[in-house]
């Protein structure tokens, strides 16, 4: 077979494409396909969730959960009573204070339920045990969470943010209670006590309430007379209370506990006023409202600063 002469050869070699190589400084040519990834990349990322800032519990000693945006609002200037002012109350004063301690240092302690009397200082001395031991153990950075009622079944959401911060959280709610088509209460259980995780171990939770458990009592009794097995329903409802370790009741106290309150006030604010005149006003006071309480005192000590034209701290 013949050869293909050397020229021949050259010619066929011209023919072969030569690769497109882009030249350094000189951008490539657009490519459809590349824009259209870019595209698609651009919009996935506008639609991902915005990832969430790190809590900074350092920035103040109280919060107030709002779920609805899964944030804790800080609350700069907290709403309290000093401890030397709650009267009446030494003994379940004493034993609240004691449960916090404990928690503070890192030891077991129980979940709290304050209940009984209106206006006998139940709120105030969550507040003023939280102010007492977080300053006596700053170590611990203990914080006070406020959650509100109506946001218990947020339980869950509220104990993620709180688990793996170095931090120590009472979580409080004040005036719990449950009405009679409301299965929140379920969610309250769960994180006392029940489920796969269980509560945090640098939680608590205290509650006030004027029932001893959290139930009206014609809710009790409709259960008993409308179940099939009354005694199951009952206790479902009831147990709920049982999940407290610590019950703190507050009963109303007598006329003398009473002018010891009123007297405290007195004193803290520097109010002019003479011995027998205060009492008798405040006796009179107490008679008009029908009640004799920590809250009726101060606002009989209110309206008399008032009066007599002394600014109070409240």
């Amino acid at each position: 077979m013949a050869k293909s002469p050397p020229q021949s050869r050259k010619k066929a070699a011209k023919k072969i494409a030569k690769p497109n190589i882009a030249k350094p400084g000189r951008n490539p040519a657009p490519d459809g396909n590349s824009e259209l990834l870019a595209r698609i990349a651009g919009a996935l990322e506008r639609l991902a969730p915005q990832s969430k800032p790190r809590l900074d519990f350092s920035a103040a000693e109280a919060f107030v959960w709002h779920p609805e945006a899964q944030q804790l609002a800080p609350v700069r200037r907290v709403n309290r009573v000093e401890m030397s002012l709650l009267k009446g109350i030494e003994r379940v004063r004493d034993l609240l204070v004691e449960n916090t301690e404990r928690f503070a240092r890192g030891l077991p302690a129980n979940n709290a339920l304050l209940w009984g009397a209106r206006g006998m200082g139940k709120s105030s001395l969550v507040k003023a045990a939280h102010a007492s031991i977080g300053a006596a153990y700053p170590q611990s950075g203990l914080k006070l969470i406020e959650i509100h009622r109506e946001d218990i079944e947020s339980l869950p959401e509220l104990m993620a943010l709180m688990r793996n911060a170095p931090e120590r959280f009472i979580v409080f709610c004040d005036d719990l209670s449950f009405d009679a088509e409301d299965t929140s209460y379920k969610s309250l259980k769960t994180m006392l006590e029940g489920g796969i995780e269980g509560r945090p171990e640098n939680v608590i939770f205290y509650a006030t309430s004027n029932r001893r458990h959290l139930m009206a009592r014609d809710m009790v009794e409709n259960e008993r007379s409308t179940a099939i097995n009354p005694g199951e329903a009952v206790e479902e409802k009831v147990s709920l209370s049982d999940r407290f370790g610590l019950w703190l009741g507050f009963h109303r106290c007598s006329q003398d506990e009473y002018l010891a309150m009123v007297e405290g006030y007195i004193e803290r604010h520097r109010i002019p006023i003479a011995a027998e005149e205060l009492r008798r006003e405040a006796l009179e006071w107490a008679t008009t409202r029908g009640a004799r309480s920590g809250r009726v005192a101060w606002q009989y000590v209110q309206d008399l600063a008032g009066r007599l034209g002394v600014k109070v701290e409240s």
